[in-house]
């Protein structure tokens, strides 16, 4: 009897030692490696080069507390990545999906190559010619000139 008395006063214990909590919500440990998932594809609006999981700036926190309430709530990856991009626009994604919206993007490098191709190209065509040296009569009225 002792046992089972022990036990169930260890149980919600046990239970409390799997939860994590980070920016202030408490999560399971497999719910918390959901929403890292997630935040770790997600671009910090405030550094841009970083993920939200990366980041330290208080946006970035705010950013992850919405996910973590999002993945507490049961909703899928999918429809908090959707979201995100309804919120934030395509730019929060850190890879962002190959679309009509994203071509520049992805064909920006192969156009700056093909633009610095081209100014090469003309630059070599149209180069100006050196100027003839001068003639003994053309010495001699600059001679004049410059007494």
């Amino acid at each position: 009897m002792k046992r089972l008395l022990l036990s169930l006063l260890l149980l919600p214990a046990l239970a409390f030692a799997q939860m994590v909590t980070r920016d202030g919500v408490t999560l399971t440990a497999q719910q918390e490696q959901r929403a890292e998932a997630i935040g770790d594809q997600l671009r910090c609006l405030v550094c841009q080069n970083e993920s939200i999981e990366a980041s330290g700036a208080s946006l970035a926190g705010q950013l992850r507390v919405i996910i973590r309430q999002h993945v507490i709530a049961g909703d899928s990856d999918r429809d908090i990545m959707k979201f995100m991009v309804q919120r934030y626009g395509i730019f929060v994604l850190l890879k962002p999906p190959f679309m009509p919206l994203t071509w520049l993007l992805y064909a920006m490098p192969f156009l700056a190559l093909a633009l610095g191709g081209l100014i090469a190209w003309w630059s070599r065509r149209n180069r100006i010619a050196a100027p003839a040296p001068l003639t003994a009569a053309d010495e001699a009225r600059l001679d004049e000139l410059l007494r």
